[in-house]
């Protein structure tokens, strides 16, 4: 069942990316003054070209990826796909996904293995794909082979070292 709900999930995904050019939308932060928060399927430029999430650059700025993380995203990028939940309201997601999205691009892996969908303070997604996929808390990034998942990092894991963590499951 869960495999089947997974593999619906990801063909939603898919048509969704295929057949429409915005997929998500955009609200005021009640909690934030000048903040926006992003609901659906969303692209990093959509993170990087919003003047107000200056929280994006500043996080990509001095970070450098652990050479384990960088090898392994390098040597799986045309295997491995990526399911990135994240809110843009949430200060862990303005945290790492700068940094997961600059390790991305420094490895070359392709912006089409990733599939970033944003979510409200509750965590839920159009087209409920965080609750079908048992999101509860943000950033979570899915790793995906060969159409299965092979494991998620949540937050910054249980280690404290998310980028080591998603490394490890780059193996």
């Amino acid at each position: 069942m869960k495999k089947t709900n997974l593999f619906l999930s990801i063909l939603f995904l898919t048509a969704m990316n295929v057949t429409a050019q915005s997929t998500y939308t955009t609200m005021d932060d009640p909690n934030h003054a000048g903040g926006f928060i992003y609901n659906g399927i969303i692209t990093k430029y959509a993170l990087q070209n919003q003047p107000a999430f200056t929280w994006y650059a500043a996080n990509q700025k001095a970070y450098t990826a652990p050479a384990s993380l960088m090898d392994g995203m390098k040597a799986n990028k045309d295997a491995v796909s990526y399911l990135v939940f994240g809110g843009t309201w949430c200060g862990d997601t303005q945290f790492i996904l700068p940094k997961f999205f600059k390790t991305q691009d420094e490895a070359g892996v392709s912006d089409s293995k990733i599939s970033f969908i944003g979510v409200d303070r509750q965590k839920k997604s159009i087209g409920n794909v965080a609750t079908v996929l048992g999101i509860t808390n943000v950033p979570t990034i899915i790793v995906m082979k060969n159409g299965k998942e092979v494991g998620r990092v949540v937050e910054y894991g249980t280690t404290g070292k998310w980028d080591e963590e998603l490394a490890a499951l780059l193996k």
